[in-house]
């Protein structure tokens, strides 16, 4: 399994296509988020799986149960391996697109995308969950809402790199997706993150994926920044089987 999913958060196609091609055939998965889909719409999307490489679609989807079903079934149609919701939904949102991706998956012969959940956001602490009337820290909101989602016929979650550990405590199904953005290589600048750790320590803590965009993007090789983490990732992979 290649872990290492890059976030193209950028402003164009035409960046894009030029990420594309320094880093195809090297990551696991190129994130498609909020900017670049606004900005190009689902023909990116299927440009990339086109050229034999896979996606997540990272628009958190967050609606009524019906709304967020029927974006599931066409992000299906697009092809993509992955895309996610807020678990902050509910069961109900939750359950009805899992339920509704899988009948649409199996009429149309389509493979199933990954459903992942999305619990805390990594720019979040406890002061940004209070300000919204959250009283519970992330150390414990995020658990809850990974059992939530696992209840629900999620396949996985989104989660910090800190709570990796914390997730695969409280949810005891094996192929349970962990996957973990606020990943920064050692030396980078952490932005607007908050709850960051290494592309190695998010591994050694159990996670499936990890997301990195800007410490590639704006590196002066991507190729090259793209092949230190990949690099580190298979040290700490191999590492963990001798622990």
């Amino acid at each position: 399994m290649k872990k290492l999913i890059v976030a193209l958060d950028v402003e164009n196609v035409q960046k894009a296509r030029e990420f594309l091609h320094a880093l195809r055939g090297m990551v696991g998965m190129f994130k498609i988020g909020s900017q670049l889909f606004t900005a190009a719409g689902p023909a990116l999307v299927r440009e990339i799986i086109d050229s034999g490489e896979r996606v997540f679609l990272d628009l958190k989807f967050h609606d009524i149960p019906n709304t967020v079903a029927a974006a599931g079934v066409e992000a299906t149609r697009l092809g993509v391996s992955i895309f996610n919701l807020h678990a902050a939904g509910g069961s109900e949102m939750m359950r009805r697109t899992a339920n509704t991706v899988a009948e649409c998956a199996a009429s149309e012969g389509l493979p199933r995308p990954l459903i992942i959940a999305v619990t805390v956001l990594t720019s979040a602490d406890a002061g940004t969950l209070a300000e919204v009337g959250a009283s519970l820290d992330p150390a414990v909101l995020v658990p809850r809402l990974a059992l939530l989602a696992e209840a629900s016929g999620m396949d996985g979650v989104v989660a910090s790199p800190r709570e990796v550990g914390i997730v695969r405590s409280a949810v005891k199904k094996p192929d349970f997706v962990v996957v973990t953005p606020g990943v920064r290589p050692t030396g980078s600048a952490v932005f607007d993150q908050k709850r960051v750790t290494t592309p190695r320590e998010a591994v050694l803590a159990g996670a499936d994926y990890i997301v990195v965009g800007r410490p590639i993007l704006e590196a002066p090789d991507p190729a090259q920044a793209a092949q230190k983490i990949i690099d580190e990732l298979e040290i700490s992979a191999a590492n963990s089987v001798t622990i």
